[in-house]
């Protein structure tokens, strides 16, 4: 590898999410029928919380549930689906926080197929997230073809963050932005917010929960790569393990220009994590430290009142293609419970007439993303957006 340190600045012009603000704008007052692409919501739909378990009940305008029968109303379900996350997450915020990019380029490495770089990119005023971005060399010879691209997520790490999955640091099995890369992607790794180098304030700048602040950066991160010239605009993949897993469902979730979506060891139900014993429930544990969701540990004692859950959020996906890695020795997440949710969430995708767009694989190994689930994932990307 060859390694060039350098500060370049990219100027990048137009959003995806300046024109999805616009789009959703009109959703505002009620719950709208496929809710587009972001999150903005009414107020909380008054009444007990529908059951996670059973996606195609739906609030009527009389507050009783109703069966959903079609794409339509279902897209109602879809609707409280989102408004339930942002009550937990915080609102996913407006124009008010979009900034260019303004990408800077911090280093450069020749990794033979493809260039490394490390660069920083404004995701909203005050803040500038780092990342690794890695390009293809063929995409960038004159006259090439724009490539698909793929949003890397990375894992617990707060050593190297990001620099995991492009094979730094000394976690295996974690390289997969960098394995894209070889097999002719463009991918870009984000850190997540408090992990590693990466430490915004998130009080500072607003925001209710980290959970909330990463998918904003990865929304923004998508909207860089909408930008390059090298790069396919016809949709994205996102792929993460453990923490990655979790993040890339719900960054997929607010954004359907994510066409594909992996997660493996990333998450079963709320109600299962770690058997549900209460100690995991209180500020700062588990699900509840601040750069996950603070607030859930409001629902201490009380889980089955959190108004969202994985069931409700992979429904959400559908009809994209999503894969979800579950190992049987994982003592993360239980795979039995990831059964539960993908049985809840196929009655979405068979609505839409793509129950096989679902798949759920369950290797014998423990928390980890062996090579044979790994190009299990790379082969789906290759299908889908290639």
């Amino acid at each position: 590898m060859r390694t060039q340190t350098k500060r370049t600045v990219l100027t990048v012009v137009g959003t995806g999410l300046a024109r999805r603000i616009v789009a959703c704008a009109v959703l505002v007052g009620g719950a709208v029928a496929g809710a587009g692409t972001y999150g903005w919501t009414a107020e909380p739909n008054a009444g007990p919380r529908l059951p996670r378990e059973k996606l195609l009940v739906y609030r009527g305008p009389d507050g009783a549930p109703r069966e959903a029968r079609t794409v339509a109303e279902w897209g109602n379900r879809r609707a409280e689906i989102l408004d339930g996350m942002q009550q937990v997450m915080g609102r996913l915020p407006g124009q008010e926080k979009l900034v260019p990019p303004d990408v800077k380029v911090e280093e450069e490495v020749d990794c033979g197929a493809y260039v490394r770089r490390l660069i920083t990119y404004a995701s909203e005023p005050g803040s500038r997230v780092p990342a690794y971005l890695l390009i293809p060399k063929r995409a960038l010879e004159k006259d090439a073809q724009p490539v698909p691209a793929v949003l890397c997520l990375h894992g617990t790490d707060n050593v190297v963050g990001h620099g995991t999955v492009v094979g730094l640091g000394t976690r295996p099995n974690r390289q997969y932005a960098s394995e894209l890369a070889e097999r002719g992607y463009v991918t870009l790794a984000p850190n997540y917010p408090l992990l590693a180098k990466y430490q915004p304030d998130l009080k500072a700048l607003g925001w209710k929960s980290g959970t909330l602040k990463a998918v904003w950066d990865n929304l923004r991160g998508l909207d860089l790569l909408e930008s390059l010239p090298y790069v396919k605009r016809d949709g994205f993949g996102a792929i993460g393990h453990s923490l990655g897993g979790h993040n890339a469902v719900y960054t997929s979730v607010f954004d359907e220009r994510i066409r594909v979506v992996v997660s493996s060891c990333g998450l079963d139900s709320y109600l299962d994590y770690y058997s549900g014993k209460i100690d995991n429930w209180y500020p700062e544990k588990g699900w509840c430290q601040t750069r996950y969701m603070l607030k859930l540990a409001d629902y201490r004692g009380r889980l089955e009142q959190i108004p969202f859950d994985f069931h409700e959020m992979i429904g959400a996906l559908a009809p994209r293609h999503v894969l979800i890695i579950a190992p049987l020795g994982d003592t993360n997440f239980r795979h039995d419970s990831v059964d539960r949710i993908a049985a809840a969430a196929r009655e979405i995708f068979q609505l839409y007439g793509h129950p096989d767009r679902l798949r759920v694989e369950h290797p014998d190994c423990p928390h980890d993303f062996p090579p044979p689930m790994r190009e299990t994932a790379y082969q789906l990307f290759d299908a889908v957006l290639k």
